[in-house]
């Protein structure tokens, strides 16, 4: 019970509280007559922000990539509410996959590569399967260098996302921080994120899961099925 109680959160939850909700708060009730622009992007941002926590909560994790997600909608709830210029929503947008796609290289040489938690992690692979299969092949050595261009094909999609961002933001966002129509572009940029960003950004992340599991295939004589966590 406690493990099932554990996982994340499903695909259509994380839309409903980190896309939809928001961007209806903003589209739709951020005008004078309903919440005003400032307790519009206040309520809006509660919505991500609230269930960010809650999940952490409900899975005891909190990596990297929740810590930059948790950042980013406060910058965006900072830049908003200071009625700061549009143009550092653009910045913003395009620095937080910038800062991924950068960590992604550089935890490369360290003992903690994102690679192992995005995708190469023991909640989804039998790693242990794996390395036992490597080992009796004689290809564990290849292993270092397979995981290396798997990390360079998934941090393009996060500098992808990154250069998408900041098109977006500077095509949508072009009015004053405060206002009811820099509500409503937030909002109109939000939702346009998921086919604009997301779309073109998952086909990299799964070229790069598609060359890691071909390549383990190779090296362990394993099938795709063998490699995964029975659940």
């Amino acid at each position: 019970m406690s493990a099932t109680n554990n996982k994340p959160s499903g695909f259509f939850s994380q839309l409903l509280f980190n896309i939809i909700i928001p961007v209806v708060i903003l589209t739709r009730f951020s005008g004078e007559a309903h919440l005003g622009p400032t307790l519009g992007v206040i309520v809006a941002l509660l919505f991500p922000l609230g269930f960010g926590l809650w999940e952490r909560k409900k899975t005891g994790k909190f990596n990297f990539l929740s810590a930059l997600g948790f950042v980013s909608v406060l910058l965006t709830g900072g830049i908003s509410l200071l009625e700061l210029d549009a143009k550092y929503i653009a910045i913003k947008e395009a620095a937080i996959p910038g800062l991924i796609g950068i960590a992604v290289i550089v935890s490369q040489y360290t003992k903690y590569p994102l690679l192992k938690t995005m995708l190469f992690n023991e909640s989804v692979m039998d790693i242990n399967k794996i390395e036992q299969a490597l080992e009796q092949k004689g290809n564990r050595e290849k292993l270092p260098k397979v995981q290396v261009i798997a990390s360079n094909i998934l941090a393009g999609s996060f500098f992808l996302s990154s250069v998408l961002n900041y098109v977006l933001a500077k095509m949508i966002v072009v009015s004053p921080a405060g206002t009811e129509a820099y509500n409503n572009e937030l909002g109109r940029m939000t939702a346009l994120s998921y086919p604009v960003i997301v779309l073109p950004t998952m086909v990299l992340f799964f070229v790069a899961l598609f060359y890691l599991f071909s390549s383990l295939k190779k090296l362990t004589g394993l099938k795709v099925e063998e490699m995964l966590i029975e659940q």
